[in-house]
């Protein structure tokens, strides 16, 4: 007589549920790690986590509150959109510091193209850096006789030789915010103190 089987019974377990993720509480590395695999989540923690030492920097960096204001929310996007070209040569926290600050001269060289348009009254001379004469001539003295020549160039022209030679932006910053390239800025410049050295000869000659 065989042995009767004994029935087999089957264990039943609970289904196991994974743990919901608490991204606040991931490191850096990790939510890096996520944010460049495409986890949206983990962007936006770490967007959320570097909101304020991003905008602290951006303030540091430029005087006006709204400037400021929109350097700090560019840097964000661009933190959003460059996360992929982040590969870990330097800390995170270095590499987001870098960009916040270009991000800021950008807005600055930007806001002064819209702005300077000629010479702003509050405007007070840098010394210029490459030592054209022009450039030297941008005194408070003449800003009333300047002002004038320069309302009669090519808007372009005037707002490039007054972020470069009154405002001391680099040629770089300044095709930067204007969407040029860095030949045509220096072009433009050229002309225009070209136009501003015949104009002054004229009248020193009259």
């Amino acid at each position: 007589m065989k042995p009767q089987r004994a029935d087999r019974r089957r264990i039943s377990s609970p289904l196991r549920v994974d743990s919901i993720i608490r991204y606040e509480r991931l490191s850096d590395p990790i939510l890096i790690k996520r944010a460049k695999d495409g986890d949206q989540k983990a962007l936006e923690a770490l967007c959320e986590r570097y909101a304020e030492r991003v905008g602290r920097i951006a303030r540091r960096e430029l005087s006006d509150q709204r400037d400021a204001q929109d350097a700090a929310q560019d840097s964000l996007l661009k933190l959003c959109q460059r996360i992929g070209q982040y590969r870990g040569d330097a800390q995170f926290a270095t590499w987001l510091h870098r960009l916040v600050v270009n991000t800021c001269h950008d807005t600055a060289a930007r806001e002064g193209l819209r702005r300077a348009a000629p010479l702003p009254d509050e405007f007070e001379l840098e010394h210029a850096r490459d030592g054209d004469p022009v450039a030297e001539t941008l005194g408070a003295e003449l800003r009333a006789e300047l002002s004038g020549h320069l309302s009669e160039l090519p808007v372009e022209q005037a707002r490039v030789v007054v972020l470069k030679d009154a405002l001391g932006f680099s040629f770089e910053q300044i095709a930067g915010a204007a969407r040029m390239p860095v030949g045509t800025a220096k072009c433009y410049a050229h002309r225009a103190r070209k136009r501003l050295r015949e104009r002054l000869a004229k009248e020193a000659a009259a």
